[in-house]
């Protein structure tokens, strides 16, 4: 399943506020153990557990989007909607940061 947050923020600074918001993700979410791993400047592997079964996704920044491709097992499919609106929420809140000059 793939979703795209559109930022409006140019490449750079929107790989420094998916790195934030996966940061945020990752110690909010801890009980879920989220790992994040950049594999290049624009791109990274994510994955997290629930019920007992992994999650993983992989994370893809452009000019105009933060994109997440999520591979959610069927006894999961419920959880997925829920899972996006988190890290879609989290996103958000960097992309308002930085356009409000506090990305840092």
């Amino acid at each position: 399943m793939k979703h795209s947050v559109k930022h409006g923020l140019g490449k750079e600074t929107a790989c420094k506020v998916a790195k934030a918001a996966f940061d945020t993700y990752e110690k909010k979410f801890a009980d879920y153990q989220p790992v994040t791993k950049w594999t290049g400047d624009d791109h990274a592997d994510v994955s997290f557990s629930a019920k007992g079964m992994n999650i993983s996704a992989t994370i893809s920044v452009d000019e105009q989007n933060i994109d997440i491709d999520m591979n959610v097992p069927f006894l999961l499919k419920p959880l997925k909607g829920k899972a996006v609106a988190l890290i879609e929420e989290s996103i958000n809140e960097w992309i308002v940061k930085a356009k409000n000059g506090e990305l840092g």
